[in-house]
């Protein structure tokens, strides 16, 4: 089939009529399919069952260093704990602190902390007249979500294949109300992209006016490979040889490692950011699960045996995405109504469709019994200004179910754009 843009009038309104019965033959299926969130599958969740039995009403409860797990203390949390997730992390144990399950709750606290007190002696946020973020776009909206709570205004940094627009990077921190940029270095939300070594260079040798503008590297994926591992350089030594040690936080979890509602996260920094997270922490906490840090612990051994881990859920999802690629590719290859990522790693498979068109395509989804992330999502304030990016999460449901909704989404696409092409021509 030739591409839309060179259709008739007449063509296009053959062809919508054609897709109209095929949509509404899966609008009455009555579906209920799923592909809105990043969530691991049951499958994958069932690898990390055996690290419930790691520590059980029998099991030795002492650290390496002699610390009962049971008690309170370690407000950094346990040494061995510190040295997987930095090794995860390509950071040093002494560099960084464990938390709970959840790295977004990480950067939440960064932000109020820096809102209500202040970064290393700096005047707080909540003091001056305007707070200022840098967003990729598109990117991820629970990363949007927290800058907009705290009111802080949102500037979209347009992303190319490499990662962020580095020119605007380094022209918006000039600004002094400019105090943040969101990163996820490896497989970005929703992507795929792999920032490259000059680009993180680049982000190292950053010259920002505001003495508390910090990098929030996000590490979501770090280790999430599809295919073969990728390597990219540590942007905390890289920030260190570039003599602005503090200008950077690194976050990581074991979310979709282990279990997301059960997992570790972490923070990895400067000895002087270090120090000055924890003289605010010990107000708030005595410390994190130091149980659940040994069942992590004892479960992988060390990082080299969490990769294998990382192999089997490889090998459960990367069928998934394929599928969505394949189904993509064979039904509106050519057709010039759309772009998606092929990422080598990550959670996530970005679509760009014709603009106008993204908000209409969720919903007549949603008519067939099919839930997606929200059109709007991958930018700040839900305002994707060309209406066309959409986010396809294929991780949760089964292989056959992903299918299915892939191959819906594939009808509703076509329809969506002739129907737009068509109403640009009246």
């Amino acid at each position: 089939m030739k591409p839309y843009k060179e259709m008739s009038k007449e063509e296009l309104e053959g062809l919508v009529g054609d897709l109209e019965n095929e949509y509404q033959s899966y609008v009455d299926m009555h579906l209920s399919l799923n592909m809105a969130r990043g969530k691991p599958g049951s499958e994958q969740l069932d690898l990390s069952r055996p690290m419930l039995d790691t520590v059980n009403s029998t099991s030795d409860l002492i650290a390496e260093d002699g610390t009962d797990a049971r008690n309170y203390g370690c407000l950094d949390g346990l040494y061995e704990a510190r040295k997987l997730m930095g090794d995860m992390m390509d950071s040093k144990p002494e560099d960084v602190i464990i938390y709970g399950n959840s790295s977004l709750n990480i950067m939440y606290d960064q932000i109020s902390r820096s809102y209500v007190f202040g970064v290393m002696g700096n005047t707080p946020w909540k003091d001056l007249e305007k707070v200022k973020w840098l967003c990729p776009v598109p990117g991820y909206d629970r990363h949007f979500g927290i800058t907009e709570f705290f009111g802080i205004e949102m500037i979209n940094i347009p992303m190319n294949e490499d990662g962020p627009d580095m020119d605007a990077v380094e022209k918006f921190v000039g600004d002094p109300a400019v105090k943040g940029i969101w990163c996820v270095p490896k497989y970005s939300n929703p992507g795929g992209v792999v920032y490259s070594d000059e680009v993180i260079s680049r982000f190292a040798h950053l010259k920002p006016a505001a003495k508390d503008f910090r990098i929030y590297w996000d590490n979501a994926y770090c280790i999430h490979h599809l295919y073969d591992e990728i390597t990219i350089p540590d942007i905390l030594e890289e920030c260190k040889k570039a003599g602005h040690p503090d200008m950077v936080y690194k976050f990581a979890s074991t979310s979709k490692i282990t279990f997301p509602g059960a997992g570790l996260s972490a923070l990895a920094t400067s000895p002087a950011n270090k120090a000055d997270i924890l003289n605010q922490m010990k107000h708030q906490t005595i410390g994190h699960d130091k149980l659940n840090q040994l069942r992590h612990v004892r479960f992988f051994g060390d990082f080299a045996h969490m990769k294998e881990h990382m192999k089997k859920h490889a090998e459960i999802i990367r069928p998934k995405f394929e599928a969505v690629e394949s189904i993509l590719d064979e039904q509106l290859g050519g057709l010039g109504v759309g772009e998606w990522t092929k990422p080598k790693g990550g959670y996530f498979i970005s679509f760009t469709g014709l603009d106008g068109t993204a908000k209409t395509i969720v919903h007549k989804m949603k008519e067939a019994g099919v839930v997606m992330t929200g059109a709007g999502a991958t930018y700040p304030y839900h305002a994707d200004p060309h209406d066309s990016n959409i986010r396809i999460a294929p991780t949760l449901p089964p292989l056959d179910e992903i299918k299915q909704a892939a191959a819906i989404f594939a009808v509703v696409v076509k329809l969506v754009s002739a129907k737009k092409l068509l109403e640009a021509m009246n």
